[in-house]
């Protein structure tokens, strides 16, 4: 069944069409990924699909239910982990339950059921500075999640670590979803990321930005470091880098 879908959707600004006709779905539990080249409008995209941007043309709909125009409805976690600085992790990742009037006691009793879960335990009272890169994604993740667990958009959430804490977190990541079920969007530059990451990937090329391919990737998750350098995994690069060399 399909958790997520973008019908026939376009936006203009000034007269210049950024997205044109552009249908995606998301089903329950899966990680789709948008791959493309910048300026391709993957961003407008996101804020379409969370509600921030009405579009001209075209309709958002979350299980069966038109969310166009709609925010608040799916969880939306950007590049930067935008941890307050002042508040410590608990009460950080708990934010999304405060917003939603729960109490601030129950809030980081919900909360501090999935420190664990997502390799956070410990980590409660301590403040963002106090934690690597890769703990501060993972408690924006875990804000995310606490925000909507039904569908959640990331925007290169991994695009700011270095190497080997990126090839870390990725591992984390799909563990995790394996737990949790999430039906995820997400935004990647990164050709091997998303190939490592997703069950599809959208390739959105052009200006307009248009889904010009969508590519399926049939290896079970997750996925070994063994993967990365198998001839499957380079098949799929060489599918993904033939389409954007033909949108250049």
């Amino acid at each position: 069944m399909d958790k997520l879908t973008a019908n026939g959707v376009s936006v203009s600004f000034d007269g210049v069409k950024i997205i044109e006709d552009i249908s995606i779905t998301l089903h329950k539990g899966e990680i789709v990924c948008l791959l493309g080249v910048s300026g391709a409008g993957k961003t407008t995209l996101f804020n379409v699909i969370s509600g921030l941007l009405t579009p001209d043309v075209g309709t958002v709909e979350l299980d069966d239910e038109n969310i166009t125009g709609k925010a608040g409805k799916v969880s939306y976690m950007l590049q930067k982990d935008l941890l307050l600085p002042f508040k410590t992790i608990l009460d950080n990742v708990s934010l999304p339950l405060r917003i939603k009037g729960i109490k601030k006691k129950e809030a980081r009793e919900i909360a501090t059921k999935y420190f664990d879960e997502f390799g956070l335990e410990g980590t409660q009272k301590k403040y963002p500075n106090q934690l690597s890169g890769g703990m501060r994604q993972r408690a924006a993740l875990l804000r995310t999640y606490l925000f909507s667990d039904k569908v959640a958009l990331l925007d290169e959430p991994f695009s700011a670590l270095d190497t080997i804490t990126k090839g870390s977190m990725h591992e984390w990541y799909l563990g995790v979803m394996e737990q949790i079920k999430l039906s995820t969007l997400f935004i990647t530059h990164d050709i091997d990321e998303a190939i490592l990451l997703s069950d599809r990937i959208y390739m959105m090329t052009g200006k307009p930005g248009r889904i010009t391919k969508e590519i399926e990737i049939r290896n079970k998750k997750p996925r070994g470091k063994d993967f990365i350098v198998s001839e499957e995994f380079m098949g799929y690069k060489k599918q993904i880098l033939s389409e954007l060399e033909q949108s250049l």
